[in-house]
């Protein structure tokens, strides 16, 4: 599994005009891929990295401050542009395959005691965020 993870002041999912996920103040944001060899183990484990990562200020975590966490879902985090013009998706896990291991993540943030928001999968989205630092992460699991 795959996550980039920015630190922020507010962020929200807007489909089709409504917002149908947000978190409001200090937190995560985070985009989540899957490939073809991730497991329910893999989405426990970095469900367990988010809620315990020491990005927020005073070098604090989600567990120690309860702040937030947006999770939304991005196959593109697989895509390999490296020849051509056009990204190639394979490494990307198929919908079936992915939407459970996300919904994994969220479901095992909560069982943590995280406040979580979601995106919708395989839906176009627009992601909304004010990045602070700025502060990206990317996790490899």
């Amino acid at each position: 599994m795959r996550a980039v993870v920015q630190r922020v002041d507010g962020a929200s999912v807007v489909v089709e005009g409504e917002t149908v996920g947000g978190i409001e103040g200090e937190g995560l944001c985070v985009l989540v891929g899957v490939t073809h060899q991730d497991t329910r183990e893999k989405a426990a484990q970095l469900a367990r990295k988010l809620w315990t990562l020491r990005i927020l200020g005073e070098e604090r975590s989600c567990s120690d401050t309860g702040a937030g966490l947006l999770v939304v879902s991005q196959f593109t985090l697989y895509g390999d542009a490296r020849k051509g013009r056009r990204p190639t998706w394979n490494a990307a896990a198929p919908g079936p395959v992915a939407e459970p291991l996300v919904e994994e993540v969220v479901a095992r943030l909560r069982s943590l005691g995280a406040t979580v928001a979601t995106g919708r999968f395989g839906a176009q989205m627009r992601v909304s965020l004010t990045n602070d630092g700025p502060f990206t992460v990317l996790l490899d699991i």
